[in-house]
């Protein structure tokens, strides 16, 4: 039996729910718009318009639609990490629970563009970048002066990020590498907060996947 690469969490359950419920006449357009882009990480495979034609065409709201998106690029990226086969691919679905006419959906679009998505994903650059510090705080912002009282908690997240530069001095062989730590800092009410510790659960799955 084949090593579970995507696992049955939480998330992963209720984005099934909704996407067996979905048009499958629609379905497959769906799955090729995100396959293409899939290794654009800076670029969203849909813009504000698009999604809200796509929660119209598939009676989502804004988060279920949300959830879909997420995971059909999470199990795509899955699909490529590993260089599925197509089989493969249909057992991992099975093992979700995925509905069969979806299934068939993923093997065709895998099957006609996987190994052209790997291919794009081992020629992308990626940035060498790493968090080496975090911290945080809790700030309290007051409201309009009319409603002094009232209060709106902001958590502030700051990551210290660090890049790499390497000079070269005369020969090749010597060089310098020069580490510099950049700060961004990041801002979220408690909606923000839940939605971002929501993605953090799906990239800890996609990582406790390869482990």
């Amino acid at each position: 039996m084949a090593t579970a690469v995507v696992k049955e969490s939480a998330s992963i359950k209720q984005a099934v729910l909704i996407i067996n419920g979905m048009d499958s006449g629609k379905f497959p357009r769906l799955l090729s718009r995100i396959l293409q882009k899939l290794h654009l990480k800076a670029e969203q495979s849909f813009n504000e318009d698009e999604e809200e034609k796509l929660q119209a065409a598939f009676s989502l709201d804004k988060q279920n639609l949300k959830l879909v998106l997420e995971t059909i690029s999470f199990i795509l990226e899955q699909a490529v990490y590993h260089n599925l086969k197509t089989l493969v691919l249909r057992q991992q679905l099975e093992n979700i629970h995925l509905e069969q006419v979806k299934i068939d959906a993923f093997a065709n679009a895998w099957e006609n563009s996987g190994q052209e998505t790997v291919e794009k994903f081992r020629q992308r650059i990626l940035s060498p970048k790493k968090l080496e510090t975090t911290a945080w705080q809790l700030n309290l912002q007051m409201a309009q002066s009319t409603q002094a009282k009232m209060k709106s908690p902001q958590a502030v997240l700051e990551l210290g990020v660090s890049t790499e530069d390497t000079k070269v001095i005369g020969d090749p062989v010597l060089s310098i590498i020069k580490k510099n730590l950049e700060k961004v800092f990041l801002e979220f009410n408690h909606k923000e907060l839940l939605e971002f510790y929501n993605k953090l659960e799906t990239i800890q799955a996609q990582l406790d996947s390869l482990t």
